[in-house]
């Protein structure tokens, strides 16, 4: 790995990490007849992981409606 690779790396973990020590905070998240309580930084993970996986599912059905 090259030594600006790396450097990247580092920052971009010490930024990640820096988000998830602020973001410690238990919120209460309701949808409809469901009530949790959850760490911030663990619901904003969970979202981002949610909208990439519908990301990529959306791609691929497009991707096989268009090649066909």
């Amino acid at each position: 790995m090259s030594r600006n690779k790396l450097t990247l790396l580092l920052v971009l973990v010490g930024v990640v990490l820096l988000f998830t020590l602020q973001n410690t905070q238990v919120v209460e998240v309701q949808l409809l007849f469901w009530k949790l309580s959850m760490s911030r930084v663990l619901l904003i993970f969970l979202l981002l992981a949610v909208g990439a996986i519908l990301g990529w599912v959306a791609h691929s059905v497009y991707r096989n409606r268009t090649v066909r």
